[in-house]
């Protein structure tokens, strides 16, 4: 009878050390890698654009204008687009308004060169918003799926839009959204429904392999430093009230993952960002 008992613990011991291997294994995260590209710069020469009332007046501020690519062993994701490649130039070019001087660096397939990547290498590309300074080789990336809100795509590409934006008129294949979207199914890479700066604006999570942080990538809910402390509000945001609200939500989305905030227009956040991974 006893070697009956101890032949039973002995399975059940077993099957207890099988179950939380297979446990662990669920449990396992995949290898996701993140690179950070320079889509431009912009010298913003009337900052007061960026409040809704006279905070700035007379003061300037220099941006920078990141997108990403993010590496999963489902597919690889691009996010955002930088400025357009004709301004891929000597000088900064001057807008109309006065508002901006701007200007890229480099081609997008010269960019993508330096990180070992080709545009047909992506699954999946994403845009945190529809802005010029967001979309600008967005049409090179026609054979990824673009990840858009639907309210978004309506705006700037639907049937029902006032004016289609060119810049995204080759994006052919679409899936639309209404919220968040977790991108390859594994919580590791995820869309942040955050409306107001745009209609469909979002923001982007992604858990890294090797940081001891995950990255909460702002679009531009946030545009520099100050703007992120006080709540301030662009002059052009689609609507304040959302943008308000969005800001909440963040927020709160950030303090309960311990995520490490970067701002993708602010020097400052990309030297931090160029950093964690550079160290990682």
């Amino acid at each position: 009878m006893k070697k009956i008992i101890l032949l039973f613990l002995s399975l059940a011991i077993v099957s207890c050390k099988n179950t939380e291997k297979k446990e662990a294994k669920l449990v396992e995260k995949a290898t996701v890698k993140l690179y950070q590209l320079v889509g431009g710069s912009i010298l913003v020469k009337k900052l007061e654009a960026f409040s809704q009332d006279t905070t700035y007046t007379g003061q300037t501020k220099q941006f920078t204008d990141s997108y990403y690519v993010i590496s999963h062993p489902k597919g690889n994701l691009m996010w955002d687009a930088g400025l357009p490649e004709q301004l891929v130039v000597p000088e900064p070019f001057h807008t109309q308004n006065g508002v901006f001087a701007v200007q890229r660096p480099d081609s997008l397939v010269n960019q993508l060169k330096t990180i070992g990547f080709k545009i047909k290498d992506f699954s999946h590309f994403a845009l945190s918003h529809s802005h010029f300074d967001h979309t600008g080789h967005a049409n090179y990336m026609k054979n990824a799926t673009w990840l858009v809100q639907e309210n978004e795509y309506n705006a700037v590409a639907g049937d029902s839009a006032k004016v289609k934006n060119p810049a995204v008129k080759k994006l052919e294949k679409i899936q639309k959204l209404n919220g968040d979207h977790d991108v390859f199914g594994d919580g590791t890479v995820v869309i942040k429904y955050m409306p107001g700066h745009t209609i469909g604006h979002q923001a982007l999570y992604i858990e890294v392999s090797g940081v001891e942080k995950p990255i909460l990538l702002t679009g531009d809910l946030y545009h520099f430093e100050e703007n992120r402390a006080t709540k301030g509000i662009p002059s052009f945001n689609y609507d304040v009230k959302q943008t308000l609200e969005s800001m909440d939500k963040f927020e709160a989305f950030a303090k309960e993952k311990n995520a490490e905030v970067i701002i993708q227009h602010s020097p400052i956040a990309f030297k931090k960002l160029e950093e964690i991974l550079k160290n990682k």
